[in-house]
């Protein structure tokens, strides 16, 4: 057989198999009454990543993959020894500032003891020479005396500030540690499913690793890709229906969450209505939260189905496409 035989056949054998793909889509799609359209998909949920803020050795991980795991659920540690050890030295600082300021206050005290005695002194001085008991010179000495407590005084409470000031930053210190050394553990931001251990205890990882991905189970949807005539006329929050290829015998509810800005796979500029039409639309379904919550042990993502989409709000749900959710028991 030769070469054009050959491509001939191979042509042939593709278009049969376009028009057998093209009957199975429209045949389905032809199903529905006016204003529904049917799109193909997969469910989708909403990624987390753990990651590490701080560089060093992975201690534990305390999830594997597959397990549920809630909020600020510890997930991993960093070893912290280093950290605990800065931790315990600037401690030791509020300590010592601490015991600075009662020493500083104890000087401080005495400092403002002199100073009254040293302003009695004077009081009586300035007293006995208007009698001639005393000098004019002891008077002087008596105020010089004065002043000089005062600047002691001054430097006693300059001393108190500045102790005040090191327990401060000691404390500030102290704090920043503690702040850090919470890094140090790994948490759950939200609620969900461990998808992926991506790294393992005893690794040296950097700032920013990933640790785990996790699932959120609240957020789950299915893509699907629509034409123009049928994007166009979506609204958010549009009903959709989802029936998975592993459950044929369920009906998921669903809505429009977004709509895609530009049309996917398809030239940048197009000039006729034809054209126009063939326009793929990127559409998000939502699977609504509190349906969800019933149903976290059996949501699975990556799982195939066909997504009803009701485009006219005044068309009515055939039968077929009633709600029907597993037993969640």
């Amino acid at each position: 057989m030769d070469s054009k035989r050959i491509a001939a056949v191979v042509v042939a054998v593709a278009l049969v198999a376009a028009a057998a793909l093209g009957y199975i889509y429209w045949s389905d799609d032809d199903e529905l009454p006016p204003g529904f359209a049917a799109a193909n998909g997969r469910i989708e949920a909403e990624r987390v990543d753990v990651a590490t803020k701080s560089g060093g050795r992975l201690e534990e991980i305390a999830v594997t993959e597959g397990d549920r795991v809630e909020k600020d659920q510890v997930l991993a540690r960093m070893d912290d020894s280093e950290l605990r050890a800065r931790l315990h030295e600037a401690e030791a600082g509020v300590s010592s500032a601490r015991q600075q300021l009662a020493e500083r206050r104890a000087i401080l005290a005495e400092k403002e003891s002199s100073l009254a005695f040293a302003r009695k002194e004077l009081a009586r001085a300035e007293v006995l020479v208007d009698r001639d008991v005393v000098s004019e010179e002891q008077v002087d000495l008596r105020r010089t005396q004065m002043e000089t407590a005062q600047a002691a005084v001054a430097s006693a409470e300059a001393g108190v500030a500045a102790a005040e000031a090191r327990i401060e930053a000691a404390e500030a210190t102290v704090e920043r540690l503690n702040a850090e050394l919470d890094d140090y553990v790994l948490r759950a931001p939200r609620a969900g499913r461990v998808q992926y251990r991506l790294a393992e205890p005893g690794e040296i990882l950097g700032a920013g690793a990933r640790v785990l991905t996790l699932l959120d189970l609240t957020d789950v949807r299915m893509t699907v890709y629509l034409p123009t005539g049928q994007a166009g006329r979506l609204a958010y929050g549009a009903e959709a229906r989802l029936v998975l290829d592993a459950a044929p015998e369920f009906v998921i509810p669903a809505r429009v969450s977004f709509v895609a800005g530009e049309a996917q796979f398809t030239p940048k500029y197009v000039e006729t209505e034809d054209e126009r039409e063939t326009l793929m639309f990127r559409v998000r379904l939502r699977i609504p939260p509190e349906i969800l919550a019933d149903y976290q042990d059996i949501v699975k993502t990556g799982v195939p189905g066909l997504a009803h989409v009701r485009v006219d709000p005044e068309a009515e749900w055939p039968e077929r496409l009633a709600v029907r959710l597993p037993d969640a028991r």
